[in-house]
């Protein structure tokens, strides 16, 4: 089953139309779905799929001149079919396949074949502006190296830089796509389960049992066995070097210390290494770096962008050798009494995509630009206050919103919590103050909402319904 992904679709097939030579740039991190969107766009299409692999550059030429061979001859056996003499050869004869015909050629795991061969940027360079005008191939490089694409593919070093005729990071999917995989789960079930691996589909896809949370949970991230028990240690290895380090500082993160020199300090380094730590670690989207939208001073806080490496290091990490030993109930006692309070900052990342689909359906209280949090100082109360979500408009504060992953309704306090803070960057009259909740509200909070016409109450299963 084929799940969401409409958008890159569309701007797949836009460039398909065009029938003229198309060179689209596609990478993601390992298990998005880069291969299951070129395999969804390419069906029924004249297309040649050659997958990279691992090895030197004599085993990839003979896979090359197999996926030839079999798009030329689909009843013949490729193995019997001798290889192309160098890879300039083979890539010369897909472009003379494409002088007359629409030809789909895919590289996929790019990075594995141009390290097995340095020159074949260079080729490709040479022979897509020889034959670029006249040509009708439709070329997709596809990696899951976001280093290696975004430096060697899309970067201005490049031979390649500037051929590129549309580049798609493919990024794992937002809540609300993920809920597609679960058609008879319990919605605050799935949330959960977003919480614990985000929205990697192969990720999700190890949830897709009938099994409880708790068996789903020990069968995919409490198991020495499975396949995302050792996939944060598998991931950082092919983007950095020392992972060990790596491992460190994100680690630091989950527990806590969110200031470089709080994290410098956990992990015994000083103030210039772990600044590169944190720059690499963004670089490769597992690590954010976070401003309050509005306000100047504050320090950035550091958080992990990644759900699967924020549950990982915060619940399996801590218990591997019972995991290792096939006793995962320590770590799942500890799962189950800090859940609650784990899915907070999920509950809130949650909200913030409903506020952007909202957006884009143009029901949103009030329009923004930019959406992000603020923390600072409470001169008034003279103690430290924050937003969970504020929402701006140019320079105007046009929203704010409190969220509570409780089980139990939201209060008159927060709301009124949240109009004072509001108060403290902008003005709350004039701006959509939303109160987001697990399960509803007081009837205070309703009565309050209802008689001040700038308050927007939004249930988590309002969320999903509407």
């Amino acid at each position: 089953m084929f799940i969401g992904r409409n958008h890159e679709l569309e701007t797949l097939s836009k460039l398909y139309e065009m029938d003229s030579f198309q060179f689209p740039v596609i990478y993601g991190r390992r298990r998005v779905g880069k291969t299951t969107l070129i395999n969804e766009f390419a069906n029924k299409k004249p297309t040649i799929f050659f997958t990279a692999v691992e090895s030197n550059s004599q085993i990839n030429l003979e896979n090359l001149s197999r996926a030839i061979a079999l798009f030329e001859h689909p009843d013949r056996d490729p193995a019997l079919v001798p290889p192309y003499a160098s890879f300039q050869q083979a890539f010369e004869l897909i472009f003379e396949l494409a002088q007359e015909h629409r030809v789909i050629f895919v590289i996929d795991e790019f990075p594995y074949l141009a390290k097995a061969d340095p020159s074949i940027p260079s080729i490709l360079q040479a022979l897509i502006d020889r034959n670029s005008a006249n040509s009708r191939l439709f070329l997709m490089l596809c990696g899951s190296s976001l280093s290696f694409m975004k430096e060697q593919v899309l970067g201005e070093k490049s031979p390649l830089y500037g051929r590129r005729t549309a580049q798609i990071e493919l990024k794992p999917f937002d809540f609300f796509s993920a809920l597609e995989f679960f058609p008879t789960r319990d919605p605050l079930e799935i949330a959960e389960i977003y919480g614990m691996v985000g929205g990697v589909p192969l990720y999700l896809m190890q949830f897709q049992g009938n099994g409880t949370l708790r068996d789903l949970t020990e069968s995919a991230l409490l198991n020495p066995n499975s396949i995302l028990y050792e996939e944060p240690s598998n991931m950082l290895m092919q983007e950095v070097s020392k992972a060990s380090r790596y491992n460190s500082v994100i680690s630091a993160i989950a527990e806590g210390h969110t200031q470089s020199s709080e994290i410098a300090l956990a992990v015994g380094v000083g103030s210039a290494e772990i600044a590169y730590y944190l720059k690499e670690l963004e670089r490769i989207g597992l690590v954010v770096r976070e401003k309050p939208l509005v306000g100047k001073g504050k320090r950035p806080l550091y958080k992990i962008a990644d759900n699967l490496f924020r549950f990982w290091f915060r619940f399996v990490s801590p218990y591997a050798s019972s995991i290792q030993r096939c006793m995962p109930d320590r770590a799942w006692r500890a799962i189950e009494k800090a859940l609650p309070e784990y899915m907070g900052p999920i509950f809130e990342n949650i909200c913030i995509q409903w506020l952007w689909r909202q957006m884009a359906k143009g029901t949103v209280a009030a329009e923004f630009d930019d959406l992000g949090r603020w923390w600072g100082t409470d001169q008034q109360l003279k103690q430290e206050a924050d937003i969970d979500i504020v929402g701006r408009a140019d320079s105007r504060i046009v929203l704010t919103g409190e969220c509570k992953w409780r089980n139990e309704d939201f209060p008159l306090s927060a709301l009124e919590k949240l109009r004072h803070r509001t108060n403290l960057i902008g003005d709350a009259s004039a701006a959509q103050l939303y109160a987001f909740a697990k399960t509803g509200f007081t009837a205070a909070c309703q009565n309050e909402a209802a008689k001040s016409g700038n308050v927007q109450l939004v249930s988590f299963g309002e969320m999903i319904n509407g």
